[in-house]
């Protein structure tokens, strides 16, 4: 794997670690074993990242909010 670092909003990185914890509080078995992979916010991005990848063909637009549009995502506002 090669390092990457990428900018998020604050709401992204708080939602990414509770998504996180989340997914790792349900690898727990009785007797307080897990199962499966340790899941981290770089887990997470990875997967976004494939996500989006697959859509592809589907961006269009010359701006972060255009781009977002064409993936019917709502745009962010300014400042959030």
């Amino acid at each position: 794997m090669r390092r990457r670092e990428a900018r998020v909003y604050d709401d992204q990185a708080d939602a990414l670690t509770v998504l996180a914890r989340r997914l790792n509080n349900g690898r727990r078995l009785p007797g307080g074993k897990t199962t499966g992979e340790r899941i981290t916010d770089n887990t997470l991005l990875r997967l976004a990242i494939d996500l989006l990848l697959t859509r592809a063909d589907e961006l269009e637009g010359t701006t972060e909010e255009e781009l977002a549009a064409s993936l019917g995502l709502e745009p962010r506002t300014p400042g959030t």
